[in-house]
């Protein structure tokens, strides 16, 4: 399994708050809890790099990427926007992360706004797996808490997700669909909600669970290329009418 760590970067370079939870960057400590998840070939990649990191080179050799964003959504290259779509409908997992929601390539498989309610008040989110029998709830418990988080509340804008893994309740009254899958070609997308980037989230041992499940069932199932085609000559006769 091969997985690419991509992160903005942008906020450990200017926020001091920021800095201080993730001195290194958001995608390092990512990258760590993959690692402390068995996954050997975890490589890391930045907005600010060549081709944000994401050159066709990288890519054809990623079999998941797993994506936060926040600040600069604007400022990702459509031709890597379309480069990174056209690999996930090929069969590239895809982990879309917290405000990722927002990001291009999310709205662009999608193909919607991903608005949504929200608030940063530091307040408690409780986590409930409403579908247990799926990978991405192996190990977990019915629940688990977050005692700091940015709080996103329904509705919110997005297509109905193919399952639904996880569900938050936030202190101030709120619920969101936070764990949801999707189907997009011969690909799978994952998008799961907590991660604001003033709060230690993706430290918690059972963020870091959730993201190395959704990588393990997002992982390439190499089924049936998707084309169009103009299919002149029938797989069987048809007889005249």
């Amino acid at each position: 399994m091969r997985i690419t760590v991509w992160n903005e970067g942008r906020h450990e370079k200017h926020n001091e708050r920021v800095k201080a939870v993730y001195p290194e960057g958001i995608h390092t400590v990512i990258a760590q809890g993959l690692r402390e998840h068995g996954f050997d070939h975890v490589t890391t990649a930045t907005l600010d790099e060549p081709e944000h990191g994401l050159t066709a080179e990288v890519l054809a050799q990623t079999d998941v990427l797993t994506w936060w964003g926040h600040m600069a959504h604007g400022d990702v290259s459509d031709e890597v926007v379309q480069r990174v779509y056209e690999r996930v409908m090929d069969g590239m997992g895809l982990i879309v992360l917290h405000s990722g929601h927002h990001s291009k390539i999310f709205k662009k498989l999608m193909g919607v706004n991903a608005d949504l309610k929200w608030r940063e008040a530091g307040e408690k989110e409780r986590l409930w797996v409403v579908n247990p029998a799926h990978p991405i709830a192996e190990g977990l418990p019915d629940f688990f808490e977050l005692p700091h988080e940015e709080m996103y509340g329904e509705p919110f804008g997005i297509p109905e997700p193919d399952s639904l893994v996880l569900v938050s309740w936030f202190q101030g009254g709120e619920i969101f669909r936070s764990g949801c899958c999707f189907y997009r070609g011969r690909g799978k997308v994952f998008y799961f909600r907590p991660g604001h980037e003033t709060y230690p989230t993706y430290y918690h041992p059972m963020i870091k669970k959730v993201i190395a499940n959704g990588v393990r069932w997002a992982a390439p199932t190499h089924g049936p290329r998707v084309f169009v085609e103009n299919r002149t000559i029938p797989l069987e006769p048809i007889p005249e009418s």
